[in-house]
């Protein structure tokens, strides 16, 4: 099952993501190779600047999606005022179908 992470960044928090980023990256790039990562992307503010995150994995239950959340670099760098875990279904232009 898909679950989608919607992920709003703290207030005046950028400096913070930046400085997170990598790490965050190389989680982005594990949870890939272990067929996790569905896709994900920042979300940007008028400026064009990052200020949340979409993030889609594959997990049997929310617990288990919950988890993949919470082991986030930007999560435990305490980026994030919100984060939803929500089930999610991917119906168009799905690569598989």
């Amino acid at each position: 099952m898909l679950f989608a992470f919607l992920c709003q960044d703290k207030p005046d928090s950028l400096q913070l993501r930046m400085d997170t980023r990598t790490v965050h990256i190389e989680w982005l790039n594990e949870i890939n190779a272990a067929g996790t990562l569905t896709f994900a992307g920042p979300f940007l503010d008028s400026d064009g600047k990052p200020n949340g995150s979409l993030v889609v994995v594959k997990a049997e239950t929310i617990e288990e999606a919950k988890a993949i959340s919470a082991a986030d670099p930007y999560a435990k760098a305490g980026l994030f005022e919100s984060v939803d875990v929500r089930p999610w279904n991917w119906v168009f232009n799905k690569p598989e179908a």
